[in-house]
């Protein structure tokens, strides 16, 4: 295990490293820059901005320059947030977008297995149709319909919950039941379709035929083995939740990450944008490791290998 786990650190710390090295270059060599506007500044002042934040000379002077203040932990100076540091913006945003995103994850991970489940065992009636049809519902509505919906009929129609702002449980459900709508359906969907063919199982038999419910034999044996295509599923789910989404975040007046994420690309500011990627791929590595070693907890078949 000691093994695996080293490997895999060193194989992320590469990934991670190419990634930011990749969209670095792509966002410098593409035209326009991030003090390239309409009321553009005049030349002296714009090479000023440049050599401040060492994005004068060659593409590859910027380049190292850039990684040579990642190997410091300098995310280095927002172009667009002027006077903020990157990692500044990433402290004040990113904990919103986080506890969101951490509500939408646990919301959409049980919902979708209890409905996939629920399907499953119940295939061809009308829960099993009901459950795929309200899935491919909430697939098919995009967050900037389903979000304002909920405000008119639960806040605003019913008075159960607040219409918006942040700091409160209650002010929380709504935004994360709205970004989670449609990953439930997928999660529900895979479940489904995972634990209809683990139901033919001749494991599953032997279970039946020593005695043990329908129920029973799902719960204890069905449900591990057939969860694994949604825990597949789960771990990139995890890093694009907690990562913000600009929309939700619009919708119900939250300070998060997801808008500044989207304006980082919209202004060239390569800095934040960098550091956007950081995040989301440190994520993305580290859920998949998760993911792994998941795997060997609930299928005791599957092994580790340095």
């Amino acid at each position: 295990m000691l093994s695996f786990l080293l490997r895999r650190a060193f194989s992320s710390v590469i990934v991670i490293f190419c990634v930011i090295s990749i969209t670095f270059v792509l966002a410098r060599i593409t035209k326009g820059g991030p003090f390239d506007k309409e009321k553009e500044p005049p030349p002296h002042i714009k090479e000023a901005l440049l050599t401040r934040y060492k994005l004068n000379g060659t593409v590859w002077d910027q380049y190292t320059a850039y990684v040579g203040s990642l190997l410091r932990f300098d995310l280095g100076l927002s172009t667009r947030y002027r006077d903020w540091r990157v990692s500044e913006l990433l402290r004040q945003k990113m904990p919103n977008s986080f506890a969101l995103g951490s509500l939408a994850f646990v919301i959409a991970s049980c919902a979708g297995v209890f409905l996939g489940t629920l399907a499953a065992m119940k295939k061809d009636t009308w829960i099993d149709r009901s459950a795929m049809f309200g899935a491919l519902l909430s697939i098919s509505i995009p967050s900037f319909i389903s979000g304002p919906f909920l405000i008119a009929v639960v806040a605003l129609g019913l008075g159960w919950l607040p219409v918006g702002g942040w700091g409160t449980l209650q002010q929380m459900i709504l935004p994360a039941i709205c970004l989670a709508a449609p990953y439930i359906a997928y999660v529900a969907r895979l479940m489904r379709n995972s634990l209809l063919d683990v139901l033919k199982s001749d494991f599953l038999r032997t279970a039946r035929a020593k005695g043990l419910t329908e129920t029973q034999a799902v719960a204890r044996h069905a449900v591990k083995v057939a969860i694994l295509p949604v825990v597949t599923f789960l771990g990139p789910l995890a890093a694009h939740l907690l990562t913000g989404s600009m929309i939700v975040e619009s919708v119900f007046n939250i300070s998060g990450a997801g808008m500044i994420f989207v304006n980082s690309i919209q202004n060239r500011d390569v800095f934040l944008l960098g550091g956007a990627v950081i995040v989301y791929c440190a994520l993305l590595v580290l859920f998949n490791l998760f993911v792994d070693v998941l795997y060997t907890l609930l299928d005791k078949r599957i092994k580790l290998y340095a």
